[in-house]
């Protein structure tokens, strides 16, 4: 994803089909490039092309597009390579993915973790192709299930009952405020599907979703790892404090290398 960006390959898949193809970069850029390096030669591209608080939005589509799915996967790759808990009937966790768009986060976890097995699931039926021609490309089809699903409808969740109880939940949702759509920059506007941003009123719609699936599919002591907005660690801490049926406890918040709390750590204390 990193040099399609830098040479202006453009995004595949997806509802839309547009991302930076139609950009030109400013500088020729090869080799390995730290997130700092990326943000400013997008920063150099915008100013050039009179895009007001240039700085702003190449740090956003730099850490929506490429930082956030990474530090989120490093995260659990700690935690999964720290724990002293059990993981999997095979020796390696069982992870549901939830909103698994192109599958980026599924398959570097099955990539990094050889003993581990992924359940991803998507509404769209675009991310669910996408994942699976991915994980075809990189020869993972047999340790990932991939299903078409909506977890906001009611009873959803019994579909992956037969997988067993999860080890971890990992998931970058649409997390963005309902009134915060329209002040995105075009660009973030017209490289994403408004269903795969728009989080409701507080963000939180798809989160809480997710959250309220854990007595059924996660494990005592499983974990659910999100990336979210900078104002949803407060939220979340609230809401799950308003929800002790649930018995899940917001034991970990972790910035984004912009130094934003964007990903939280959630835990299940027991039945």
């Amino acid at each position: 994803m990193l040099r399609a960006l830098l040479s202006g390959l453009g995004r595949k898949g997806g509802t839309r089909g547009w991302a930076f193809s139609s950009w030109q970069p400013y500088l020729p850029l090869a080799g390995l490039l730290s997130a700092t390096e990326v943000v400013s030669h997008w920063t150099a591209v915008f100013e050039k092309r009179g895009i007001p608080e240039a700085q702003a939005s190449s740090e956003y589509i730099v850490a929506h597009v490429l930082g956030a799915k990474t530090e989120l996967v490093e995260w659990v790759l700690k935690e999964v390579t720290q724990s002293s808990c059990p993981m999997g009937a095979q020796g390696g966790p069982l992870i549901l993915e939830v909103g698994c768009g192109s599958g980026a986060i599924s398959l570097s976890l099955l990539s990094q973790l050889p003993q581990s097995r992924v359940i991803a699931v998507d509404k769209g039926e675009a991310a669910i192709c996408l994942t699976q021609e991915n994980a075809q490309r990189l020869r993972l089809l047999d340790r990932i299930q991939i299903v078409p699903l909506d977890v906001t409808l009611e009873g959803s969740w019994s579909h992956l009952l037969p997988w067993g109880p999860m080890d971890l939940v990992v998931s970058n949702p649409p997390y963005i405020f309902h009134q915060d759509m329209e002040q995105l920059a075009p660009e973030i506007r017209s490289y994403e599907d408004p269903v795969a941003l728009d989080g409701g009123e507080e963000g939180m719609d798809i989160i809480t979703h997710i959250l309220a699936l854990a007595p059924w599919l996660l494990k005592d002591s499983g974990s659910i790892f999100l990336e979210v907005d900078p104002r949803h660690p407060e939220l979340v801490g609230s809401w799950l404090q308003s929800r002790p049926d649930l018995s899940l406890d917001l034991v970990a918040v972790r910035k984004d290398f912009c130094g934003r709390p964007r990903f939280l750590h959630i835990r299940r204390s027991g039945p």
